[in-house]
């Protein structure tokens, strides 16, 4: 069965009028269900993650500022979302989703969390709406406790996976490849393993003849026996911020391939959902709904 974490603390209120979509967090579990894709019994509510796992990752000093509500001012702006225990609380969850998820991915092929992706995030800092680095965390978990030997992190969201990169550059048994807008944030890019920037405008064709292209390659050169999937619906040409030329139908071809590609290989899979900005909030849930249906659809 496919398990896919969820807790109600994902969708967490934020200030009247604040850019990011955070109500896509209810709506996405309750349209699967109430679709009939999944059941109630498909979801599992994580704990949270414990400090000493965070910290194979994450600075002590930077972890006490989010537990102990001390991030300055500007720190707070950077990562885009008021301080909060609620929050620290809501991420320390995320990214025991994602740990957990990888447990079930092991077990099943393909495990999803309905948040995380966070890859905004550094060592010492956040920023990009991203507090904690779910997927680097979880890629150190499963090195350390021998339950991987190499690492694909396939980063589709339209902006380059950061502190993904900065985070995992010395760590040779995980690959890193990020594709997305070359003139989109973050403004500064870090070195991926892999990096492909799309011109503004690239076409849902292009993008996908280009993924076509690049994921088989990959998946020979690099030989992993576990990947990460960060599915972002950025990509869409209805978000507010991806400038990219991506149909919700294209979109949804995007999942199918790297889900294919994935099962064809026997790298089993875990999937976060990163970003996603369409002014339509509907048309981010279908968009991030797309993706948990192909999952069903391939691994089932």
């Amino acid at each position: 069965m496919i398990k896919i974490a969820f807790d109600p603390i994902y969708a967490h209120p934020l200030p009247e009028n604040h850019r990011f979509p955070m109500l896509k967090y209810q709506l996405i579990p309750e349209q699967l269900i109430y679709e009939g894709t999944y059941t109630e019994n498909h979801f599992f509510t994580p704990s949270i993650c414990e400090e000493e796992i965070i910290l194979y990752t994450h600075d002590q000093a930077y972890l006490n500022k989010l537990l102990h509500q001390q991030l300055t001012a500007s720190e707070q702006r950077k990562i885009g979302f008021p301080q909060s225990p609620e929050l620290t609380q809501r991420e320390l969850i995320i990214t025991q989703g994602t740990i957990d998820a990888c447990t079930y991915a092991l077990e099943s092929g393909v495990a999803l969390n309905v948040a995380g992706g966070t890859h905004h995030a550094f060592a010492d800092r956040g920023e990009g709406f991203c507090l904690l680095n779910d997927m680097a965390v979880a890629a150190n978990y499963l090195l350390r406790n021998q339950l991987s030997k190499k690492i694909l992190i396939i980063d589709l969201d339209v902006h380059q996976g950061n502190g993904t990169a900065k985070l995992m550059e010395k760590e040779e048994r995980v690959f890193t490849f990020s594709m997305h807008g070359a003139h989109n944030y973050p403004f500064h890019k870090e070195q991926s393993d892999l990096d492909i920037g799309l011109k503004d405008g690239t076409t849902g064709k292009e993008y996908l003849a280009i993924l076509g292209e690049t994921l088989p390659k990959l998946i020979n050169q690099v030989k992993p026996d576990f990947a990460f999937y960060l599915s972002g619906v950025d990509i869409l040409n209805t978000d507010k911020f991806g400038k990219l030329q991506v149909s919700l139908d294209e979109c949804k071809q995007r999942d199918e391939m790297v889900f294919e590609q994935l099962k064809k290989h026997q790298i089993p899979v875990t999937v976060a959902l990163g970003g996603g900005y369409s002014p339509d909030v509907r048309t981010i849930v279908e968009a991030h709904c797309n993706t948990f249906r192909l999952a069903a659809s391939v691994y089932d």
